[in-house]
């Protein structure tokens, strides 16, 4: 990738600009499937992350009771994503998200448009409807959707802020199963990239923000951890490691073997010696 890439910030302004937000973390964080609440504080802490991923079925900002999770999560000073988590259909996917407007104050959306409930891969003819329709109604968009760079790019020219390609299958903790695409789609974009949906590890971050990617969004990976705060926290790592390796640059990959020591001035014994 060439140095000019929106992708590529100044070293001392390495920060992820999206939505009207300035963020100096790059993991987003879902909210769901905890043990917990405690145990989702604590990871959400752990993982340094500034902005976070809800159901809108999951919270209700009127409740009372200590455990309102809308309320914790804004005490707490992060960032809502609410998402269309189990729509089918666009129509569904836009009223969802025009409740969530509603109820959280925030236009940002994360909009997922699944096929079925086997997969969970995005229907992408519903997923760009639902999307020009929020752009139309002045959301701003985030939408998950497939390893597919043409995909990524009908989303861009709509007007989503962000494309969110998925690594794998939600909550497979396959890893990056096509970096090959994800790279394609980070090159072409000129918004931010985040892989969305299949990390099941430190190293599936890592591999991820050494692509180029701006950002990674998990949840499965850390909720269904054994020890959720210990995996956030390695989590923040590997994304701190792959960003900076990516903005370092990796060497060049050869065919051969290429000494690392000159080799000229090597000690040669003579052969009548032996």
């Amino acid at each position: 990738m060439t140095t000019d890439s929106p992708h590529t910030p100044a070293p001392t302004e390495d920060f992820l600009a999206i939505a009207g937000l300035q963020l100096t973390s790059r993991v987003l964080l879902g909210t769901a499937r905890y043990p917990s609440t405690q145990l989702l504080l604590d990871a959400l802490e752990a993982s340094g992350t500034q902005l976070v991923t809800v159901a809108l079925r999951r919270v209700d900002p009127v409740a009372g009771g200590t455990e309102n999770l809308y309320r914790l999560l804004v005490e707490r000073g992060y960032h809502l994503l609410p998402n269309t988590a189990g729509c089918f259909t666009a129509r569904d996917a836009v009223l969802t998200a025009e409740l969530a407007r509603e109820a959280l104050g925030t236009s940002r959306i994360k909009l997922e448009v699944i096929a079925d409930e086997e997969t969970l891969l995005p229907d992408v003819e519903e997923l760009l409807r639902a999307a020009e329709t929020l752009v139309g109604k002045g959301f701003q968009v985030f939408p998950y959707t497939n390893d597919d760079p043409v995909t990524a790019r009908k989303l861009e020219e709509i007007g989503c802020v962000a494309v969110m390609p998925l690594g794998a299958p939600i909550g497979s903790g396959l890893g990056i199963r096509n970096p090959h695409n994800i790279e394609l789609i980070v090159q072409r974009a000129h918004i931010p990239v985040i892989v969305d949906a299949g990390v099941g590890t430190a190293s599936d971050v890592a591999v991820a923000f050494e692509l180029g990617v701006d950002g990674v969004l998990m949840n499965t990976a850390v909720a269904q951890a054994r020890q959720p705060v210990r995996m956030a926290a390695a989590m923040r790592a590997a994304a701190v490691a792959g960003r900076e390796a990516y903005l370092a640059g990796r060497m060049p990959k050869r065919f051969y073997a290429e000494a690392s020591s000159p080799m000229g001035g090597r000690i040669a014994a003579e052969s009548a010696a032996w």
